[in-house]
């Protein structure tokens, strides 16, 4: 459970700030949008929402636990529950088909959702944060073997400070307790590079990978690519973009797909 914050509370104002109407006469299709690590809704995908709210599309612009101010406040199963939660909010206003899309650690994360839920299309841009590569093995090996020290001795539900990890930035420290750290960060867990491959069969992605990405992310970009189950509807999208600017420079093409696959 959120740590500090009512649940219900927490998630009628998420979506009460970022869920917008269905245009008259517009596809009834809706789309979730998540933000990268230490980000939030309004910082580079708001964007991408806002062209996906002009396109007609219901749009979500949720604040993910790993935002800057959420610090992991819940498990990997917590938030795919608040994506599960704001598709039905969407389908309850009329949308037929729904799509996920996130950015960077978001884009990891869509993939990892779209591995346990069914949806109509993933929008992974320059997903990254996989904590089995090795940079973020060496970075925070220590952290998770404490936070499974903690665990093993029966004070998961104890809070602490651990460390996250940012190719560009580095290592920073997150206070959370031990057992959601380790659901999130263990190398051997869900949120590593078998989310790629994880992606339920049937579900058409939309990979982003901007051609001046971060480096490691353009070193993997083709084996992770190459580990989406295939589908005819899969396709790699190269903007000539950075990392940070890649919901924006995408979003024209991100709705387009989206309507092939909707079939509009």
């Amino acid at each position: 459970m959120i740590r500090g914050l009512n649940f219900i509370f927490f998630l009628a104002l998420t979506l009460s700030v970022s869920l917008f109407p269905l245009q008259a006469g517009a596809a009834q299709l809706g789309v979730v949008v998540m933000h990268g690590k230490g980000g939030n809704p309004g910082k580079y995908v708001n964007g991408l929402a806002n062209e996906l709210e002009q396109a007609g599309f219901l749009v979500a612009n949720l604040e993910m636990p790993w935002s800057a101010r959420r610090h992991y406040d819940v498990d990997m199963n917590g938030a795919a529950n608040e994506i599960t939660a704001a598709l039905a909010a969407m389908r309850a206003q009329g949308a037929q088909k729904v799509f996920v899309a996130g950015h960077s650690q978001g884009g990891l994360f869509a993939l990892y959702f779209g591995g346990r839920h069914a949806v109509d299309g993933l929008i992974a841009i320059a997903p990254g944060g996989q904590v089995d590569a090795d940079a973020f093995v060496q970075a925070l090996g220590q952290h998770v073997s404490a936070a499974k020290a903690m665990v093993d001795a029966g004070r998961g539900d104890e809070t602490a400070s651990f460390g996250d990890f940012e190719g560009s930035r580095g290592t920073n420290s997150v206070a959370t307790t031990a057992a959601i750290y380790l659901n999130w960060f263990d190398p051997n867990g869900a949120h590593t590079t078998r989310a790629f491959k994880n992606v339920k069969t049937g579900i058409p992605v939309l990979y982003v990978g901007p051609k001046q990405d971060y480096p490691g992310l353009i070193s993997s970009k083709r084996a992770n690519f190459g580990s989406l189950p295939q589908h005819p509807l899969t396709r790699l999208y190269e903007p000539d973009s950075n990392h940070l600017n890649a919901p924006s420079a995408a979003a024209g093409e991100i709705v387009q797909w989206i309507k092939q696959v909707a079939n509009r």
